[in-house]
């Protein structure tokens, strides 16, 4: 037992920091990009369109990417689709560093979105090296590590591209060669001899990836509740920043800080409280009660007639955090050893569509709700239609992980 938990424990290491540095390299540019696609036009509101394409364009590669690269990892082995990933993903960024008109940058999204899909493979390699019964708490570290690589990212991003708007690309790309340096020494392979699948195209393409999960009811029902969980998550990218200065007039540096509270509290949340609340629950418990405070904090969210109110909510909201973990390890469970790769690459695949769908959604409802026209006065409205999202997340869930008798 002691041989194989060192090993274990430093695969771990290695897969949290890589996520970590994964998302601290795209947000790192999330404060950057906007303006300099913005720059290619006369006026913003034709960069603003732009610059939505290339959300979605990233979005799109991801949805794409994620199933391949899952089953490329069930048949080739986790290590190398995560050390080429980091490889390419950093390449990418001296490639956008460097490139001069519109169509180059495009690309550059395209190559990034389809090499930052690699973050299913790493879900599958927690699956290999940990035991059902820690698992979630593994996904929670996981969890943890998103939250800290979106609050530094954004912030370290600003300060780089007041200096130079090319700064940040070429930080992340540093980054993101630097670990697939680290990795290349350190990572061992999780996917032992004989647990290799054979790879087939109709399963690492999305639609086949979806319809193999709907041999697995309980996993495909999980899998929903999973899609509308992340649908929800859109809301803040969507509208936060819109909301927090129309509803509260803060200013960037209010939005900035309390950003990054919302990343401590996560952090807190599925790096620490997670390892603690679901072995002494349970994983279904945690699921349910996960999304539950979702709900009660999205009706928080938009209720809030001041900023301290909101600060005050934000800690409920933050407990949503026991979900993601709890069903992950629940998927996981029902799945074959050889498959990890594929389930994986399933999920961020319908995560990707979400990504795509959610923004369009909750801007619109958004300018519903603020439109003079309608009355304007429902600034709150994409918070309430996420708790509402999330109420049916939480009754998905609730079906789908009740125990089934033979």
């Amino acid at each position: 037992m002691t041989a194989t938990a060192a090993p274990r424990k430093a695969a771990l290491i290695f897969i949290f920091v890589t996520v970590a540095l994964d998302i601290l390299a795209i947000g790192l540019i999330i404060p950057v990009l906007p303006p300099l696609i913005a720059g290619f036009f006369p006026n913003a509101s034709e960069g603003a369109s732009v610059y939505g394409w290339f959300v979605t364009v990233f979005a799109l590669m991801q949805f794409l990417a994620s199933p391949l690269l899952g089953a490329l990892s069930d048949r080739f082995g986790r290590r190398p689709v995560i050390l080429l990933s980091n490889l390419g993903l950093g390449l990418d960024y001296i490639f956008m560093a460097v490139a001069q008109t519109l169509p180059l940058l495009f690309l550059g999204r395209v190559i990034g979105g389809f090499t930052s899909a690699s973050i299913a493979t790493a879900n599958a390699y927690i699956a290999d090296v940990t035991p059902p019964e820690k698992r979630a708490a593994s996904f929670g570290m996981l969890g943890a590590a998103f939250g800290l690589g979106f609050v530094i990212g954004p912030a370290v991003g600003g300060l780089l591209g007041s200096i130079d708007a090319r700064l940040p690309f070429w930080v992340a790309a540093g980054l993101s060669l630097s670990n697939f340096c680290y990795g290349l020494f350190v990572l061992p392979e999780s996917l032992v001899e004989g647990r290799h699948h054979r790879f087939e195209w109709k399963r690492a393409n999305p639609i086949g990836a979806l319809l193999w999960l709907k041999d697995f009811p309980q996993v495909f029902g999980l899998a929903g509740a999973s899609f509308l969980s992340v649908l929800a998550h859109t809301v803040f990218p969507a509208t936060f920043v819109l909301y927090a200065a129309h509803r509260y007039g803060w200013s960037e540096r209010d939005i900035g800080f309390t950003l990054a509270f919302v990343g401590v509290l996560s952090a807190l949340v599925q790096g620490g409280l997670v390892r603690r609340v679901i072995p002494w629950i349970g994983e279904r418990r945690a699921l349910l009660a996960g999304f539950g405070f979702a709900v009660l904090g999205f009706i928080g969210y938009g209720w809030a007639p001041t900023g301290p109110w909101l600060w005050v909510v934000m800690p409920l909201l933050s407990l949503w955090g026991l979900a993601g973990p709890s069903l992950q390890s629940l998927m996981t469970r029902q799945i074959d050893p050889t498959e990890q790769g594929r389930l994986q690459g399933a999920v961020a695949s319908m995560g990707a569509i979400a990504g795509v769908l959610g923004p369009y959604l909750f801007t619109h409802v958004y300018a519903a709700g603020i439109d003079p026209a309608r009355g304007g006065q429902l600034p709150g409205a994409p918070y309430y239609l996420a708790a509402l999202v999330v109420a049916l997340a939480l009754g998905l869930g609730y079906l789908a992980s009740r125990e089934r008798k033979a």
